[in-house]
């Protein structure tokens, strides 16, 4: 099992930053990439951001592409979320997603931290 914890989230303004955290823990070595989603009321979770393990790239969903920027850590112990020029429409529960190595799928979730972005 792996276990992953968010931290970070908080209320903002428009145009602020904020960095989210995910710390993982567990049988870390059987990840193979690690992401984030977010979900806003009323609407289905959507991906944000993802990263393979010491990979120096990450991939984004338009929305967020150019302001925010996901790394990782060599240990495999934490993945990050820099959000950049945050708008209120960013405002959303953010989960930590690991994808498993033999599946493809991200089979393991964080609680989720609460952002919220004020106009």
């Amino acid at each position: 099992q792996v276990q992953l914890v968010e931290s970070g989230g908080g209320l903002v303004q428009a145009g602020d930053s904020l960095r989210l955290s995910c710390a993982a823990s567990g049988r870390t070595f059987s990840t193979s990439a690690m992401a984030w989603f977010r979900q806003a009321p009323g609407k289905e979770r959507e991906f944000v951001a993802a990263i393979r393990w010491s990979a120096d790239r990450g991939y984004y969903a338009d929305s967020v592409k150019g302001r925010f920027t996901i790394s990782t850590d060599n240990a495999k112990t934490t993945v990050y979320l820099q959000m950049n020029s945050l708008k209120p429409e960013d405002t959303a529960v953010y989960y930590c997603a690991a994808e498993a190595m033999r599946t493809h799928v991200y089979d393991y979730w964080g609680q989720g931290t609460q952002v919220t972005v004020s106009s």
